[in-house]
């Protein structure tokens, strides 16, 4: 059975400041997340990681709006977005947010991710099934 739906869109070109100060990035994610680059970024490359943050902040969006909870009592650094080994995006959490999900959704609950970008726009969807 389905808890929960949520959606967001983010626009690419905000993220540049992000991608260019490392605090910001480890305020809002997690340090699987952050891509190492080295110091000077070519354009091809900001490009990437704009995008790349872009698709992870709203994915953690679409979360927050799935169990109902927006970002209140969610550390976003806690709980973010990797790939499988088919290259599939999936949710890792911390136990803080494990914690808050159980209690929200029940024990077992799933939460399922589609991510997309593209030069402008991030966009992600997020399902959560109701655990028992």
């Amino acid at each position: 059975m389905i808890f929960g739906i949520g959606t967001d869109i983010a626009k690419v070109s905000r993220f540049e400041k992000w991608v260019r100060n490392q605090e910001m990035l480890r305020r809002f994610f997690n340090e699987c997340e952050i891509v190492q680059v080295e110091e000077n970024l070519i354009e091809k490359k900001l490009q990437f990681l704009c995008e790349h943050y872009a698709a992870r902040f709203a994915a953690k969006e679409a979360f927050a709006k799935s169990i109902g909870t927006g970002f209140v009592g969610l550390e976003l650094s806690d709980f973010g977005i990797k790939n499988d080994e088919n290259g599939k995006p999936e949710f890792f959490f911390g136990q803080k947010t494990a914690d808050i999900i159980e209690e929200k959704c029940g024990k077992g609950a799933k939460v399922l991710v589609s991510i997309s970008h593209e030069k402008e726009y991030a966009v992600s969807f997020v399902v959560v099934e109701k655990g028992v």
